[in-house]
């Protein structure tokens, strides 16, 4: 039990793109104080919990409304979710804007869609619909709390980190979840794609 936990919980941690975020939240806080910092740290934190459990928890009734196949998805989900890796593996050259105020940013574009993307969502709502039983439920629930909690410790030192690990080692880290990142979605594409030919 604490096997998959960990497991599922190293995998959950991974899609959030952690230091893909960290990167993004540094250039886009670099106006505030320390203290204004943090505070939009646990708000971007709070938005990825409510977002990404709601993915996670509802997403097999998306599918029941648009009468979309699960494998299906799971072919759309690990191309985007793909396609994403190869943006941090390429060094994440999209530009970001900051709002008019911290909420703005805590919000828009930080929780989403900055840690909670696109392929994201998708990864999310295929390992949210794959989950059975409320014990499987309860467990992976726990590890994607776990997931986003870390990830939310990891934007409140990123101060720290950056001055730790500059902004190479910060770069080099994000390619390197970009690669892990690829292999999760050559999966889920690849088991849609394998189920979907057998049906």
């Amino acid at each position: 039990m604490l096997a998959v936990f960990f497991q599922t919980y190293l995998k959950l941690f991974f899609i959030l793109t952690p230091f893909f975020a960290i990167s993004a939240f540094l250039s886009l806080t670099q106006d505030l104080s320390p203290a204004e910092r943090k505070k939009t740290a646990v708000k971007v934190t709070l938005a990825v919990i409510i977002s990404s459990l709601v993915v996670y928890l509802y997403g097999r009734y998306i599918f029941e409304l648009f009468g979309i196949t699960l494998d299906a998805f799971r072919i759309g989900a690990g191309a985007i979710l793909f396609l994403s890796a190869m943006n941090m593996v390429g060094g994440g050259g999209k530009k970001f804007e900051a709002g008019n105020d911290d909420d703005d940013i805590a919000v828009v574009p930080l929780a989403i869609p900055i840690v909670v993307g696109p392929g994201t969502i998708g990864a999310l709502l295929v390992m949210g619909s794959t989950v059975q039983g409320l014990k499987d439920q309860a467990l992976a629930c726990a590890a994607l709390l776990s997931a986003v909690l870390t990830v939310g410790v990891l934007l409140f030192v990123s101060s720290g980190l950056k001055r730790l690990l500059g902004k190479r080692g910060l770069n080099i880290l994000s390619r390197l979840t970009g690669l892990l990142v690829a292999s999760i979605a050559a999966q889920i594409f690849f088991t849609g794609l394998r189920n979907f030919m057998l049906n």
